[in-house]
């Protein structure tokens, strides 16, 4: 039995998330038949995040267990010959899979931290030519007043005020490790990074940068809001458009070929090395 290792792109414009449904019509659902039309045998994976309808990924980490060989580059084009446009495998490779369970490489719990972008058109009107890839406000933000506002989410912190009721996550005590916002022209790019988030936890706190970007609220705020952790005090859920799972870290000893968290080619790599 061999643990294959997948790096996944997908637009999720026109799926129902990651995660399987009833209706079929997710973007998990779509990769496990193709893997199954691949290796004529079931194959079911397990993601290193799973993302909401209409959210992107640059790079989603996958794994699963198969007692099919292939060569690693067979993986990636095997599978996506069953794929639909909007999905497809990026690169695969093969780790070693030992006995004991607590030595294993798992998408999801060897991962030591994520990286969201948030892609914001800031324009008085909206670009049909964006729909479902990046959010849009039309009011002209203060990256400034954000700035000062998101370095309040740095660190350690439970965040409470910014987790769905729907959220399912053991602690809400989370670890911010950065949070970069740069505009260029009409665009802004938030960028996130932390141990782990919350269910909707990126989009909240987008929302509520938004806020103070658009002078509806002070850059301190978002302490105020932090420390309170209530979630009806913080702004509201920020549309999925223009959200993108980025990155997922993991140790180097697992060697694995994952790519750049950059494709927004007009901004600098968000976190580099």
């Amino acid at each position: 039995m061999a643990r294959i290792v997948l790096g996944i792109q997908y637009d999720g414009t026109s799926w129902r998330g990651w995660q399987t449904q009833p209706d079929r019509h997710t973007v998990q659902d779509q990769l496990e038949a193709a893997l199954e039309k691949f290796t004529l045998a079931p194959c079911a994976t397990t993601c290193a995040g799973r993302t909401d309808a209409g959210v992107h990924a640059i790079e989603q980490v996958v794994h699963f267990d198969t007692d099919v060989e292939r060569d690693t580059f067979s993986w990636v084009r095997g599978v996506n010959a069953f794929l639909p446009p909007t999905i497809a495998v990026r690169w695969a490779c093969k780790v070693e899979h030992p006995a004991e369970p607590e030595k294993q490489f798992h998408a999801r719990f060897s991962a030591t931290a994520r990286t969201y972008h948030y892609l914001l058109y800031n324009h008085a009107v909206p670009s049909p030519l964006l729909t479902g890839k990046s959010g849009w406000v039309f009011r002209l933000l203060d990256v400034d007043a954000m700035r000062l506002a998101a370095g309040q989410l740095l660190g350690t912190h439970d965040f409470s005020a910014f987790r769905s009721v729907e959220c399912q996550a053991k602690t809400p005590v989370k670890t911010m490790h950065a949070i970069r916002i740069e505009r260029k022209g009409d665009f802004i790019l938030f960028s996130l990074r932390a141990n782990a988030f919350l269910h909707h936890m990126v989009r909240n706190i987008v929302g509520s940068l938004i806020f103070v970007g658009s002078g509806k609220r002070p850059a301190s705020w978002l302490s105020e809001i932090l420390e309170v952790r209530d979630r009806s005090r913080a702004a509201p859920t920020f549309m999925p458009d223009g959200l993108y799972l980025a990155k997922i870290d993991y140790d180097q000893k697992w060697s694995l070929p994952q790519e750049g968290d950059n494709p927004f080619g007009c901004f600098p790599a968000p976190f580099p090395g």
